[in-house]
């Protein structure tokens, strides 16, 4: 039997009920100790790496999580992670650039309800994380959810209150967990050794543009962080009705990192279609998202920017394809 060691990091999934709201207490021997079934097929141990509301996780808590699977690396086959719903695209990114060619699976999942309501789904979902992580087939670092199988960097979350509240944006969903078992679209197979990488730079933001937004806003922003995500409408373009192009010509010469992406979730940014967009592209030092999701284009920024500041060594480092997260 597969060897798996849970790490709970609290979330919906292990909450109970107060007068002040659902607040994470479970620990990740409770959580597993609810599904007895998983036994059957693997060995669990259990580790508490935090107990919180995944509003409050940060980019430092993902290395936390890293760091928790690079110590036991060698100890398990496989990894599950329980997380809060509402920043698991965001950990499940950061985690995919920051836990590189794992032949292992490092499975997150959570619920939508508390594991103690009668009509969770918390159940469902732990059990089919187990069954992912237990399969032969499995590796690398994946989402699982309501019977979905999405690859970490492309998970998004596009429901507050339906069970099946991820998609796999841009890019198939790998597999299905149906029936207790796992059927295989695309198989996870990484080439090289698994690398863990231990710095990132978390201060990266993310500007949606809204129409009338002037300069002032970005210039405030890229005055206060290292790097920015730009999420721009329809393929891509900065308005012209303000000056953009200058804010960003001086950021981009302090050495700021700027990535231009979409608000559009499906299809990606496209910047050399329109007059808005291809000035910039051509004539500026900025990225370009295409089909990445905002929250992987986020965390492999503040991956990059923890490697390098130089623009051609980032330029290099973000168009390469990590985890499927870019298919350009």
């Amino acid at each position: 039997m597969k060897k798996i060691l849970l790490i709970g990091t609290g979330g919906t999934i292990a909450s109970r009920p107060s007068e002040d709201g659902l607040y994470p207490a479970l620990t990740s021997t409770d959580l597993v100790n609810t599904v007895p079934e998983v036994f059957r097929f693997c060995t669990v141990d259990c580790i508490q790496v935090l107990n919180m509301d995944s509003t409050n996780i940060r980019p430092g808590d993902w290395l936390s999580i890293s760091a928790a699977i690079r110590d036991s690396y060698l100890n398990y086959d496989a990894f599950v992670i329980t997380h809060g719903t509402d920043t698991m695209a965001y950990t499940a990114a950061g985690l995919s650039y920051l836990i590189q060619d794992s032949m292992k699976p490092i499975v997150l999942t959570g619920a939508q309800l508390p594991i103690t309501d009668d009509n969770s789904d918390a159940g469902r979902n732990l059990i089919d994380a187990f069954l992912c992580a237990a399969d032969d087939k499995s590796h690398g670092v994946l989402l699982v959810f309501s019977g979905s199988v999405i690859v970490g960097t492309r998970a998004r979350k596009n429901y507050t209150q339906q069970f099946a509240a991820f998609r796999s944006m841009n890019y198939p969903e790998v597999a299905k967990v149906q029936s207790g078992k796992v059927i295989w679209y695309i198989p996870q197979l990484p080439q090289r050794p698994v690398k863990f990488y231990d710095h990132l730079d978390s201060n990266v933001g993310l500007l949606k543009l809204v129409p009338g937004m002037d300069e002032m806003v970005l210039r405030f922003i890229l005055d206060h962080y290292d790097g920015i995500i730009v999420e721009s409408f329809g393929v891509g373009g900065l308005p012209e009705y303000s000056d953009f192009y200058a804010v960003i010509q001086e950021a981009v010469d302090k050495g700021k990192l700027i990535v231009m992406t979409t608000q559009v979730a499906y299809d990606g940014s496209h910047l050399d279609v329109y007059h808005v967009g291809h000035r910039i592209k051509s004539q500026l030092k900025v990225l370009e998202a295409y089909d990445m999701t905002s929250e992987a284009a986020v965390a492999k920024t503040m991956w990059i920017l923890g490697q390098t500041r130089d623009f051609q060594k980032a330029e290099e480092l973000f168009y390469q394809s990590i985890s499927n997260d870019l298919m350009i």
